[in-house]
């Protein structure tokens, strides 16, 4: 999507706002002993009451309101009867649509406690996007997001999943431009236009180079080779000034 007028801005606004309100309800009810189910159940209650709907049931028929990943699976996670422990990685993503307006979310939680390599990992996910956010401006290139993204995990001798992107959003969940490598990427050309809505969410680990559909649902993806991995996303609006992050909370 671009943005033609106030009026798309104002509404991208709106539901990134509610989609990070719901994001960091979720995160701040992760503890010990809850389930991935009863965490998603708070997730649907909140965009409920927003007037939102899940994005991935919607579009996909995705068996769940958000997609909350474990240790081990780094994306589209199902959540179910699973009992967060004490020293879990999880990712939750959270989209939603309202008034035919979508945006898109994400984050990395440890739970409890967590080896230290762990916490400077989460710690590093977020650096690793706003590398990418900050090179977002009109006229600039898509590739130039990965290819900042990919100085910066090997400066810090980190891994980036190279098959999971980041996309275009606004009107759909997934649109044009599609597949936006968040790694360097020689053969990316494409160019930033003003107004354009789209996500960054690069996937940061301690070696895995791969998402794979091993998990036996047709929906988790699993780390490959196994490794602790995080995800940290934002909705934004291109602009000659650089990116407007529309979920970000105020």
């Amino acid at each position: 999507m671009t943005i033609g007028n106030e009026n798309d801005l104002e509404k991208l606004r709106e539901i990134g706002g509610i989609v990070a309100r719901v994001l960091h309800a979720m995160g701040e009810a992760l503890r010990p002993g809850i389930s991935t189910g009863e965490i998603d159940a708070l997730g649907r209650r909140m965009l409920d009451e927003a007037g939102a709907v899940s994005a991935p049931e919607l579009v996909y028929g995705f068996p769940g309101a958000t997609c909350i990943s474990v240790n081990e699976e780094i994306a589209h996670g199902i959540p179910g009867d699973r009992v967060i422990r004490g020293g879990d990685l999880v990712n939750i993503d959270v989209s939603a649509e309202k008034d035919g307006y979508f945006a898109d979310t994400g984050a990395s939680f440890p739970v409890g406690n967590v080896q230290p390599r762990v916490h400077r990992l989460c710690r590093d996910g977020k650096r690793a996007l706003w590398t990418g956010i900050r090179q977002v401006k009109t006229g600039n290139s898509l590739g130039a997001i990965g290819t900042a993204i990919g100085e910066f995990a090997r400066r810090n001798r980190y891994t980036l999943v190279r098959n999971l992107a980041s996309h275009g959003v606004g009107r759909s969940l997934h649109e044009d431009p599609e597949h936006i490598p968040t790694w360097p990427d020689l053969s990316e050309r494409r160019r930033i236009r003003d107004g354009l809505v789209f996500t960054i969410e690069p996937f940061l680990s301690l070696g895995a180079q791969w998402a794979a559909d091993s998990a036996g649902d047709e929906w988790t993806l699993l780390s490959q080779p196994t490794a602790p991995t995080v995800q940290y996303e934002h909705t934004m609006v291109a602009t000659p000034r650089g990116a407007v992050v529309v979920t970000q909370l105020t």
